[in-house]
Formats: structure tokens, sequence, C-alpha cells
């Protein structure tokens, strides 16, 4: 089984080490670009209603950038790693898998020194290879956002993480709806959470929607730690699942 870098990305079984290169040559571009642009994205939060839903991409998905695009840094962004039972940030902030049927897989969804993780929920759903799945990402928002210790504070924490989650895995053409937003609190620390659907169509999948969890915790120096759920709309036990987990992380102080 071919690994699978992210809810709603296809990999064929065929040549997915070329995919796997041109699919991380397409995230640097994305992520450089969404740092340099971080106050222009949180349109999708606004103007969710005016745009079509998106179909999922194929094989390489030659993901979009936000206008202005820059050119990658020459210095790659840390990466965090799944260590065990734990998915670990770069700074040593750790959030418990999800459980043992799910996989390392790459960060997609704009995250500064973390990692994620997959399961498959329809292998071969198309007959030519193609697997859809769940997807969990932990990490920390980029340091260049400052984060203050307020609800309006916090909240845009979110909405700028949950922003370059949907634009990284759906691109700039994602339909949300029936997103809510409510105050958390882990490992003694404050934080906001967002829930959102993203519509969903592409052929021979018997899915309509999945929904993206976005989870902020103030980390206290500005920063914020972030962990993202992409779970399939035909798997809603997992929702409660990724809350438990995201209730254990643990922010190194």
């Amino acid at each position: 089984m071919p690994e699978a870098e992210g809810y709603g990305v296809v990999l064929r079984q065929s040549g997915d080490s070329n995919a796997r290169a041109r699919l991380i040559g397409a995230l640097v571009l994305v992520v450089a670009a969404l740092t340099a642009t971080a106050l222009s994205i949180g349109w999708i939060w606004t103007r969710a209603d005016a745009v079509m839903p998106v179909d999922l991409p194929s094989g390489n998905p030659g993901l979009r950038t936000v206008s202005p695009s820059i050119k990658p840094s020459a210095t790659p962004p840390p990466k965090g790693s799944v260590i065990g039972s734990q998915i670990v940030a770069t700074n040593k902030d750790t959030m418990p898998i999800m459980g043992s049927a799910w996989t390392n897989t790459g960060e997609r969804s704009g995250q500064y020194g973390g990692a994620a993780i997959w399961l498959t929920v329809h292998k071969n759903y198309n007959g030519g290879g193609a697997d859809w799945g769940n997807y969990v990402s932990f990490g920390q928002l980029t340091p260049t956002f400052k984060v203050t210790s307020t609800p309006a504070g916090l909240k845009a924490a979110a909405t700028q993480a949950g922003s370059r989650a949907i634009i990284g895995l759906y691109g700039e053409g994602a339909k949300i709806s029936g997103t809510t937003h409510k105050a958390i609190t882990v490992d003694g620390r404050k934080g906001h959470e967002i829930t959102t659907r993203v519509a969903v169509s592409t052929p021979k999948l018997k899915e309509t929607f999945s929904t993206v969890l976005i989870a902020v915790v103030d980390r206290g120096d500005g920063t914020a730690a972030v962990s993202i759920g992409d779970i399939a709309g035909s798997t809603p036990t997992w929702i409660q699942v990724w809350r438990t987990k995201v209730s254990q992380i643990k922010i190194n102080r």
C-alpha cells in the first residue's frame, strides 16, 4: 500500500517516489508563499459561500500558491517526527497518535516543525490505485504570526492555522460550511478550536464532505501549538478521538 501524503491526495501504485518528490517541491512553494502572505489567506473563512465544491487532485496535485508567490527559502523549514506513540514537534511539544492503525506520513497542512499521520478509509476506491483516508498533523504555527493570549488573539491564530491547512490540503477553491468556534484549555493553557466541513466531489468516491478540525494552544511565548484533523465524513467517530488526543498535548516548557 503506498504511503498517503494527506487526506484527499491521490497517489498511484507506481511512480510513488517521483510523485513524492514532486509533491514535496510543490509543498515547499505553498508553505513559503503562505508564510509570506499570512494576512491574505483569511478570505477562505469569509468568502466560503462564494466558491464551488472542489474536485480533489489526482496524482501530482500541482498545488496552487496564494498571490503574490515568492521563491522558496534556501533553508527548508524544520520538521517534526513520529516517535513511538507520539507526534513530536521540532520544539519538543508532543501529541499522542490517533491509534496503532495510523501510519507516519508527510506533513502538508502548513505546520512549522510538525509531522503527520494517516489512516486509509477507502483503499483503491477508483480501481486505479487511489486511496482516501483521514489525516492528522501536529506542530507549531509559523513564528512570523505572533499570538496574543486573548480570546480574540487565539481565535485569530486558529483562523490563520485553519486557512493554511485548508489551502494546503484542498486548494484555494475549497468550499467550507458549518464552521463553529469554541475556547479550549490544554495542558493548563488557553486555546481555540475551529470545526468546519469541506465539500468533496471526486469520481467513484462515496464521500461528500470531510470534517476539518483546527486546535491551537497558547505556548506562552507568542507562538502556538497546532493540531489539524481531517476526518472523512463517513468516519465521524474519529472526531472525538482527535479531541481526546488534543486534550493530551504536552507543551515543552
